[in-house]
């Protein structure tokens, strides 16, 4: 092991104190960071994937650059010979060599943590897959100078090694991609994407250090090791001898069982979840929820063998979640897995099930052919079943799961009333709100009108109450029955507004909801006016502006940020709200923010405009956080029910959804916690969106970019010109005394 580490420590030397180095570097980083803070900057997420995505392409030029020089500068200079007679045998040297090479490309990838810290000390980014990204790209590093040690072992041109490891690394780069997979056998193709890098790497970078890449990465770069050192050996030996004979056949046979684990290490389990919410680590409430069956669930997984290469890694995450499930049920989940394509009767049972084979295009014979295949899902209890016709994403399929297997096995379904009366907006109005609560909850009206006598109904037979932006004043007789429903315990959501947008212009009008005494009681206000942020608000397209497409921040929708821990917003990121109110606090013991904008925050009277061409010119010394929705926890020991009051209900409208999805998780986390049922919240809140970026000043971000951009470069300049210099000088004192 000493004379690894003194090989190891040579050759970083060697780069150190060489210019070339510093160049390969700088060129390098200069290009990393710049394409990845312009897509960070860009898109306004707090995530490295940009960097991380790229890192592949750039490592096929950078790493065979720096190894070129291992073995083919040596031969070339002749001082292989003088090396393979020290001491310490082949394995030795390709170790030290390996080490130093893996130690300069690590050192290179660790000047872009600048970037890594920023992005977390100003935003909510998950740390956890930072880890996981920088561990991923270690392993692939390893991998490529491994790689780069075999090129450079077969030649003594440094040219022609870097030309042959650039081609082998881009195509195991490109192994898997359509245009090398086009026209294969679906078998050939997921071989191919098996022996492919950049499958592995994306598994490793979401933040999931999962056994099969591990294993994939390791068994690579022990691969070209083995034979870098057999090319290396063999310069000693003659092959008429019969210890070359027993190497060529050792290498050999490493070889193959290095190309065994590769191929076979998909069916290992194992994987070290890294992400700060497990986002890929079965929930607790799933395991809760399967722990508790009575009787046996069978969840059957209809699927082809012979699938596009597209879906195989949603495969491999459907048969680990099913398998995890099954494992923390302890018996009391089934998982049966069957192929249509080979088993009619299992075709038979598929279509029963309402299962239908998906279709995809082949190459064949130099044309485009029409293959069908099998990927779907279905659960049985008893005499109940659901269904999963096409298994088309796995972020949401662990919800989906456990929310089917929590119905077909709880006893009734709670009822949501959806209050009519004073202008509230119906529950049709908000499609995907109900497609979403109606898979747990049942609908039904709750009129609050007055009769001709003026009295109300009562409320009745309802779990949960919903008030959905009255736009008209509710009459005492409701309100006294919305009183009454909360005092019996039971809960309630209030989608409250203090203004609507004028039709005739951009303008807001104020409007009364006849709710402001109810509300005081329970220690909260709507307040007047119109919410905005300057720094995180989402971006609308202006239209056509010539021949660009004009993008611009619309600060009357601002991106609000959890306010608290709490139940509802657990693991959700932001949230994008559209012309809300906001919500005052009067009573902060019963009372918690669920939803607050950033510093940039404040709140625009009434009346005033909310075109987007108009700047907002506000005192920065009004500015400040605004609470955009809160959650009323009765007193101990009172009868109240829960509630949740938000200052907004254009959140929920279907645009905003499909724009933000994580305003359905936010509603059903709170219909979930109103109804004291928070099993499955810490599923749904699983959010893989990265939160949102946002400085709290200019200054901020200039230093984060132009630090990256240059500082790190230049501080590189300088230390290569103080190293490279010092030795220079040295050099030149030494040979003055000599002389």
């Amino acid at each position: 092991m000493r004379h690894v580490w003194t090989l190891a420590r040579r050759e970083l030397r060697s780069f150190f104190d060489h210019p070339t180095a510093y160049v390969l570097q700088i060129a390098f980083l200069v290009l990393a960071l710049f394409l990845a803070i312009r897509s960070i900057y860009a898109n306004s997420l707090a995530t490295l994937r940009p960097l991380f995505d790229l890192l592949p392409w750039l490592f096929a030029i950078f790493v065979p650059a720096i190894t070129m020089r291992s073995f083919a500068e040596e031969r070339q200079a002749r001082t292989l010979e003088w090396l393979l007679v020290q001491p310490f045998d082949e394995r030795a040297l390709i170790a030290g060599k390996f080490l130093g090479n893996w130690l300069f490309v690590v050192f290179t990838l660790a000047c872009t943590l600048p970037l890594a810290l920023g992005v977390l000390l100003v935003s909510d980014a998950d740390p956890g897959i930072v880890v996981a990204q920088y561990t991923g790209s270690a392993l692939l590093a390893a991998l490529l100078v491994a790689l780069g040690l075999w090129a450079s072992s077969v030649t003594r041109n440094q040219i022609t090694a870097f030309i042959l490891a650039t081609a082998l690394t881009l195509l195991l780069v490109l192994l898997g991609a359509p245009v090398v997979r086009v026209g294969l056998p679906p078998r050939i193709a997921g071989l191919f994407g098996e022996l492919g890098v950049m499958r592995h790497f994306e598994g490793v970078a979401r933040g999931v250090l999962d056994l099969r890449d591990v294993l994939y990465f390791v068994a690579g770069t022990a691969f070209f090791l083995v034979l870098a050192g057999f090319f290396v050996a063999r310069e000693r030996l003659s092959p008429a001898r019969a210890a070359f004979r027993r190497l060529r056949l050792g290498t050999a046979a490493s070889a193959v069982l290095a190309v065994l684990v590769v191929l076979l290490g998909n069916n290992v389990p194992g994987r070290l979840d890294l992400t700060r919410d497990n986002l890929y680590t079965l929930s607790a409430g799933t395991r809760s929820i399967v722990r508790g069956l009575d009787d046996l669930v069978t969840i059957k997984l209809f699927i082809s063998r012979e699938l596009p290469l597209e879906v195989q890694s949603t495969v491999r995450d459907v048969r680990d979640l099913i398998g995890d499930i099954r494992a923390a049920s302890d018996g009391r989940v089934a998982v049966e897995e069957a192929d249509p394509d080979r088993d009619d009767a299992a075709a038979e049972e598929a279509q029963s099930f309402g299962i239908t084979p998906i279709e995809f295009n082949v190459l064949r014979d130099d044309e485009f052919q029409v293959r069908r295949g099998w990927f779907g899902l279905a659960i049985q209890y008893a005499d109940a079943r659901e269904v999963i016709p096409i298994v088309d994403r796995t972020d949401d399929l662990e919800l989906r799961l456990a929310t089917a297997i929590g119905s077909m096995t709880r006893e009734g379904t709670p009822t949501i009333g959806w209050a009519t009366g004073s202008g509230m907006r119906s529950q049709f109005e908000f499609q995907l709100v109900r497609q979403v609560l109606s898979e747990r909850w049942a609908f039904e009206p709750v009129a609050l009108e007055p009769d001709s006598t003026g009295a109300v109904a009562a409320i009745e037979g309802i779990d949960l109450l919903v008030l959905a932006s009255p736009s008209t004043p509710l009459a005492d007789a409701a309100v006294r029955r919305v009183e009454e429903f909360v005092a019996a315990g039971n809960p309630a959501l209030l989608l409250l507004e203090s203004h609507q947008l004028s039709p005739q212009a951009p303008t807001t009008m104020p409007i009364q909801t006849g709710l402001d005494g109810f509300l005081e009681s329970h220690g909260v206000r709507i307040g007047q006016g119109i919410v905005y942020d300057l720094r995180s608000a989402q971006r609308i397209s202006m239209g056509q502006q010539g021949m660009f497409s004009l993008i611009r921040a619309y600060p009357w929708w601002p991106i609000a940020f959890p306010a608290a821990d709490h139940p509802t917003v657990r693991d959700l990121s932001a949230l994008t709200f559209g012309w809300a109110a906001p919500v005052e606090t009067l009573d902060s013991t019963r009372v918690t923010p669920l939803w607050t904008t950033s510093e940039a925050g404040g709140v625009q009277p009434a009346g005033g405009s909310v075109a987007p061409e108009i700047p907002l010119t506000p005192d920065p010394a009004a500015l400040g956080p605004v609470t955009l929705a809160v959650a009323v926890e009765p007193d101990s020991g009172s009868a109240y029910g829960r509630l949740i009051v938000t200052g907004d209900a254009s959140f929920l409208e279907d645009q905003f959804v499909r724009a933000d999805p994580q305003g359905l998780a936010f509603l059903a986390n709170a219909a979930d916690w109103l109804g004291q049922d928070e099993s499955l919240i810490d599923i749904r809140s699983k959010n893989r969106v990265p939160p949102p970026l946002v400085f709290s000043s200019e200054w901020a971000q200039d230093v984060l970019k132009w630090g990256c951009l240059l500082g790190v470069p230049g501080l590189l300049v300088l230390f290569g010109a103080a190293r490279v210099g010092g030795r220079v000088g040295r050099a030149r004192r030494h040979w003055s005394e000599v002389a």
